[in-house]
């Protein structure tokens, strides 16, 4: 049995000490509740606060190094998304080439980043091109619990990536989310069949509430290797969690052995 924790965020745009704080209280809070890996949402210090995106990079690694110290303290895997700035800076308010990144940070039980992972799939539609440069790696940790895939919200919509990580070992894979509410049902559906045809755990989490120009759909959720909701949260700031059973992955994959490596599959693993 693995308890896993999501802390939904109403993240205040622009407040990095609020949100700091707001999600350093759930994960002190998940803690006392036994969690052993708990879950971020997408740039959850910052939100979508494009203009000032090298401010906010700049504050990240003190971030993570308060992240390192509550993980090392509660012997638990603590992860969520950030802005990460690479290589040397750039002026004004578009941060384009390859400069600012969106990336899902994993920190695992002693304290150490285990991977950082680089958002492949940036939402065009909001412009996110304009202010991130795209991830080029997919990103399976090795994890005190397990491997472990990493996705971040609009990679949601493409099923081959979730079905790499699969085939890479991935027995639970992470989404941290900013989802609007006008398209939550989307988010519901694409959860359930991400984790069914996979046949792992899915553990998300979004963020509610509203920023300058999008209402969030909140609706953080676990779901099982057979597209059942564990738990799922409402549209409002709160704390989910849920003692899954990982044996039921084996169980189920022995039942419908419907991951047998295709012709297919190969040739996307490879590359060729």
């Amino acid at each position: 049995m693995l308890k896993a924790g999501v802390v939904q965020l109403d993240i205040r745009f622009a407040d990095v000490e609020l949100n700091v704080a707001a999600a350093c209280d759930g994960i002190d809070n998940l803690a006392g509740r036994g969690a052993e890996i708990i879950l971020l949402p997408e740039l959850w210090s910052c939100g979508f606060d494009n203009k000032n995106l090298l401010a906010h990079a700049k504050k990240t690694p003190a971030i993570l190094e308060k992240l390192t110290k509550k993980a090392e303290k509660y012997n638990m895997i603590i992860a969520g998304s950030l802005p990460e700035l690479s290589g040397p800076e750039l002026s004004g308010p578009e941060l384009s080439g390859g400069k600012i990144y969106n990336t899902l940070y994993l920190i695992n039980k002693n304290g150490d980043i285990a991977e950082s992972y680089r958002k492949i799939h940036l939402f065009t539609p909001a412009g996110e091109n304009n202010y991130f440069a795209p991830g080029n790696k997919e990103v399976v940790a090795k994890t005190s619990i397990g491997p472990v895939g990493l996705m971040t919200c609009y990679d949601l919509r493409f099923p081959e990536l979730c079905r790499s990580l699969t085939l890479q070992g991935a027995i639970i894979v992470l989404v941290s989310a900013e989802w609007p509410l006008e398209r939550i049902e989307h988010w519901d559906i694409l959860l359930k069949a991400r984790a069914l045809e996979n046949q792992l755990f899915i553990i998300a989490a979004n963020i509610c509430g509203q920023d300058p120009t999008i209402v969030y759909g909140g609706c953080s959720q676990i779901v099982s290797p057979q597209g059942k909701v564990l738990a799922k949260a409402e549209r409002k700031a709160c704390l989910l969690d849920f003692e899954m059973n990982m044996n039921e992955i084996t169980e189920f994959r022995n039942q419908i052995p419907s991951l047998g490596t295709t012709q297919f599959e190969q040739i996307y693993i490879s590359g060729k």
